[in-house]
C-alpha cells in the first residue's frame, strides 16, 4: 500500500481512469458524479488513485487537487494483482493497457486487501471512475 494517510473521516480512495488528454473539466463532473452515487463527501477522499502511465495527465492531477488529496499511481503489474476483486473486469483494458482494470484497481490497490469497492466503475466520454473504501481495522 502506498503513504496514504486514512483516519476515520478521510477512509476512502477515488481511482480513475482515462485516455490520454481528457478534459480536465469531464473528469471532475465523472468524479463528483462518482462520489454523489456512493453518498460520499468530499472531505471523506484520501487520495486520487490510478495508473503510473497517467502519472503527468492533467485531467487525474486537477481532480486531486480540486479535492486536496494526494494522487497516487500505480504499475500496471500492480493493478493486475487486483484482478479477482473487480467488479468489472475488461479484457479491452488488459489489451491496452496491461491490467484487467484502472478505476477499480487502482482504488483498491490504494486501500490495501482489506479494502472494498463501494461503487464499480463508472464512464464517461474518456474516462472512467471507481471508489474503494479502507477496511475497519486500519483506520
Amino acid at each position: 500500500m502506498s503513504d496514504i494517510s486514512f483516519d476515520k473521516a478521510r477512509r476512502h480512495v477515488l481511482g480513475l481512469g482515462c485516455e490520454r488528454g481528457t478534459p480536465p473539466a469531464e473528469m471532475l463532473a465523472l468524479a463528483n458524479a462518482a462520489l454523489k452515487a456512493a453518498g460520499i463527501g468530499e472531505s471523506e477522499l484520501a487520495a486520487v488513485a490510478s495508473i503510473d502511465s497517467r502519472g503527468q495527465e492533467a485531467a487525474i492531477l486537477a481532480v486531486a487537487a480540486h479535492f486536496g488529496t494526494p494522487a497516487v499511481f500505480f504499475d500496471a503489474e500492480r493493478l493486475e494483482q487486483e484482478t479477482p476483486r473487480l467488479k468489472n473486469p475488461s479484457a479491452i483494458v488488459f489489451a491496452r493497457v496491461g491490467c484487467h482494470g484502472v478505476a477499480e484497481s487502482a482504488a483498491l490497490a490504494a486501500t490495501g486487501a482489506d479494502g472494498e469497492l463501494v461503487l464499480g466503475k463508472i464512464k464517461s466520454a474518456h474516462a472512467t471512475a471507481a471508489i474503494a473504501r479502507i477496511g475497519l481495522q486500519k483506520a
